[in-house]
């Protein structure tokens, strides 16, 4: 049994528009494919521009603009008769943009920066090709849910980080910190968890830097109170909460 979606049978009946034989509808549909996806993917790269992220509008739209050509080639850029494999394309394109995305991936003080941008370049990938297979009804329901992800699911995700924050210290090599960090955690209803550590120089000297995340089992509101704590008796060169918002 085969199904059909509605964007199949507006495709279906855009193609049979060929005045004097010229294709027409199919013309109309590329265009129209073209101009949504730069509204869609618009939309998720003016988000990210707002947040001052690196990968912003401009490359969120060549990412989008250039799947929806490569799906309309898969599909339209062949001359009839010859074999075609419209899938082919497409697999390449998902391939080059993860290895995109994955150059707007940091690491930085412990943490990684820019998974979120390479998610929304991807996914700005997936719209251009939802565009570009002309899914027009996928591609904007696939958009809503993407700005719900990156606007009001923001809001859950700070809620959930006040519980598990990571903290980044940085103190003279030597120094027995484990011992007092592990004493604070007692006091404060919390245990330590991902905890890495790594050797470098600040002004001639050399310290470590220890990353852990810290699970407050009563949750996170006293996890202010903690780091003055930390301040207070480990004495570091530096602390500081990863990525709190």
């Amino acid at each position: 049994m085969e199904f059909t979606t509605f964007d199949q049978k507006l495709v279906e009946e855009a193609i049979k528009w060929q005045p004097g034989g010229w294709p027409v509808g199919n013309l109309l549909l590329s265009l129209a494919a073209l101009v949504l996806c730069v509204i869609l993917v618009g939309i998720v790269g003016i988000e990210r521009e707002r947040k001052g992220r690196s990968a912003g509008l401009r490359t969120h739209l060549l990412v989008g603009i250039g799947s929806t050509i490569v799906m309309i080639i898969s599909i339209y850029g062949f001359p009839a008769g010859q074999a075609r494999d419209i899938a082919r394309l497409a697999a390449q394109v998902i391939t080059g943009v993860g290895f995109l995305g994955a150059g707007a991936i940091m690491h930085r003080s412990g943490g990684i920066k820019g998974l979120t941008t390479a998610g929304t370049i991807w996914v700005s990938m997936a719209i251009g090709i939802a565009c570009g297979s002309f899914n027009f009804i996928l591609a904007v329901a696939g958009t809503l849910l993407i700005f719900l992800v990156l606007t009001l699911f923001r809001k859950v995700e700070v809620k959930i980080s006040k519980n598990n924050p990571t903290m980044v210290i940085v103190v003279p090599a030597g120094e027995a910190v484990l011992g007092k960090l592990h004493s604070l955690c007692h006091e404060f209803d919390a245990s330590l968890h991902s905890m890495s550590s790594s050797v470098s120089e600040i002004d001639g000297k050399n310290c470590v830097e220890i990353v852990f995340q810290i699970l407050f089992e009563s949750g996170g509101e006293r996890s202010e109170e903690f780091l003055a704590r930390v301040e207070q008796e480990v004495k570091p060169i530096s602390v500081h909460y990863l990525n709190r918002k």
